[in-house]
């Protein structure tokens, strides 16, 4: 078997053609192992929520927050006798923000001078420095974050043609929002 193996190299022609076909397999072989990989690393990107639908980027925290809460609020209010289906749209006037914690080092230095003719002058630099503190993997430490204020609801239900139905949810998303009940609007669900 070694001794096929030396002819092989021996031949120059014979070599060339082995040495080129070589290298073509070692091409092909590097393109399908870059692409496998490359398809690893968007499968990876790409996730999937409860209901199963494939989001092509992940969602920000934010977005979650505000799901949730609609999500919460369709499933109780679902509960509520007479109510039916029922679906869910909360509107926010502000954003959430993240509070980072600062590193405040203030200095103050006095300088008093006396010229020639007697006179004196005295000079005071303030100086304050304000930066974000972070940890060891350069993310910033955060002292606290602020919910996202809630502007108004608008609530579609089944049961909300009744009066007194249409009452208790709006008493519900009150009570679970602090929505003043003039910003919650219930409508009875139309036919889809």
């Amino acid at each position: 078997m070694f001794e096929k193996i030396k002819k092989i190299f021996t031949n120059k022609e014979k070599r060339i053609e082995n040495l080129i076909s070589f290298l073509i397999i070692l091409i092909i072989t590097l393109i399908i192992i870059n692409k496998i990989l490359s398809n690893d690393t968007k499968k990876e990107e790409n996730y999937e929520n409860k209901t199963g639908i494939e989001l092509a980027t992940p969602r920000s925290s934010e977005q979650i927050i505000t799901d949730n809460l609609e999500e919460k609020l369709e499933d109780i209010l679902s509960k509520i006798n007479g109510v039916g289906k029922v679906s869910v749209l909360i509107t926010y006037s502000e954003s959430s923000s993240l509070v980072p914690i600062y590193n405040v080092s203030s200095s103050i230095s006095t300088v008093e001078e006396t010229d020639t003719s007697g006179g004196k002058r005295k000079t005071e630099t303030e100086n304050n420095e304000k930066g974000v503190i972070t940890d060891s993997s350069s993310n910033v430490i955060t002292e606290k974050m602020t919910m996202p204020i809630i502007e108004g609801a608008i609530i579609t239900a089944q049961g909300a043609d009744n009066p007194t139905i249409k009452s208790n949810i709006i008493s519900a998303v009150e009570a679970a929002t602090g929505i003043a009940t003039h910003k919650i609007q219930v409508f009875e669900m139309g036919d889809e």
